[in-house]
């Protein structure tokens, strides 16, 4: 059995440690002690631009907070019209880096498309300082409000920072929220930011096996 090869690595600004690994066609970017993101099962960052604006109008625009392996972002991008717009935000350089390089063929170079801006930071500034900017925002920097992975993320998923959120989007736009398990009263504290609230079961990777959760949060 050919072992996992370590082919990069990158430091948090919390001091936590990231690595790009590859196992034959397979690549995880690896926190510590955990995986943070997969090549092999990706199907709920798929699914959450279809469940928070399934039909983006023309001239949206989109954040997405946490670029990942940039399957989101291609998800963004499948559904948005030509004169939209996907705005990425991303804390860790290398996470750009290699996704315009070792991992942009897996979701077929979305950094290449002159629709994307990527903005270099916390996900949460572009947040604050934006007012009825955006038709959806796309949240996938952790494991989930309950398990952030970057203790900075918490604020995120905390009323002021779902409320925040609520404020970003125009009128109709939809939040989504990915988390590894379901997380029990998130949909009340949804609500409370003034969102309409569903939680959403979605496979990991085909029909069987693991599910990740969606909360999405729709501004009335």
């Amino acid at each position: 059995m050919k072992p996992w090869e370590i082919l990069a690595s990158a430091r948090t600004p919390d001091g936590s440690s990231l690595e790009l690994r590859r196992h034959d066609r397979d690549y995880v970017i690896h926190a510590e002690g955990y995986d943070l993101m997969t090549s092999r099962r990706h199907a709920s960052e798929d699914a959450m631009m279809a469940l928070a604006c399934p039909h983006p109008k023309a001239g949206a625009r989109v954040l997405v907070g946490g670029l990942g392996m940039g399957y989101t972002l291609r998800a963004v991008l499948d559904l948005l019209p030509e004169d939209g717009a996907a705005v990425v935000g991303e804390l860790i350089p290398e996470v750009v880096e290699w996704n315009r390089g070792l991992l942009g063929p897996l979701a077929g170079n979305p950094l290449d498309d002159p629709r994307v801006e990527v903005v270099m930071g916390d996900v949460a500034r572009i947040i604050n300082k934006s007012e009825r900017q955006f038709d959806a925002i796309l949240l996938d920097v952790d494991n989930g409000p309950g398990a952030p992975t970057q203790r900075g993320n918490s604020r995120l998923y905390t009323q002021s920072g779902l409320g925040s959120a609520h404020r970003a989007l125009r009128p109709g736009g939809g939040l989504a929220v990915w988390a590894v398990d379901e997380e029990r009263g998130f949909e009340r504290d949804l609500r409370a930011a003034g969102f309409q609230p569903s939680t959403h079961q979605v496979a990991a990777h085909g029909t069987r096996g693991a599910r990740h959760v969606v909360f999405v949060g729709k501004k009335r």
